[in-house]
């Protein structure tokens, strides 16, 4: 059947370059119909943590420690907290902690500003402690 053609020499084009062996090899891989397809799916298999909603007496602890910490806010006091940070891709988020010197707080964007240039919504805050706290004053 191919005894006719099986010994005659290769053809090489004189007008068009030789095909690498990668471009070559390139015809014959997989197509990726679903492009993005494995990103989405781990995306969505990602968790993410909901907001904790603090009970009245919680809210009102915290209200009370954020007024002893304005109090001293001229001594920038080192302050510790803990906050909600939304998720920018889908419902939910994740706490942090953040540890720093409060420089300032501004009623009207409602943030913690901070000597490193961190700014901090307040109401993302869930928890807060400083040395300006004393223990007695607030008995969890």
């Amino acid at each position: 059947m191919y005894e006719d053609i099986i010994n005659l020499p290769h053809h090489v084009s004189a007008t068009r370059p030789q095909m690498s062996m990668h471009d070559r090899a390139a015809q014959f891989a997989p197509f990726a119909a679903l492009t993005g397809h494995d990103e989405n799916i781990r995306e969505e298999a990602r968790l993410t943590d909901s907001r904790t909603h603090l009970s009245e007496v919680e809210e009102m602890l915290l209200n009370e420690k954020l007024r002893v910490i304005f109090e001293n806010i001229s001594e920038m006091p080192e302050v510790t907290l803990e906050y909600f940070v939304p998720d920018a891709l889908k419902d939910g988020g994740h706490y942090e902690k953040y540890s720093g010197r409060l420089k300032r707080y501004d009623h009207i964007s409602r943030k913690f500003f901070f000597a490193d240039k961190t700014e901090i919504r307040a109401d993302d805050i869930i928890s807060i402690d400083s040395a300006v706290l004393s223990e007695s004053d607030f008995l969890e």
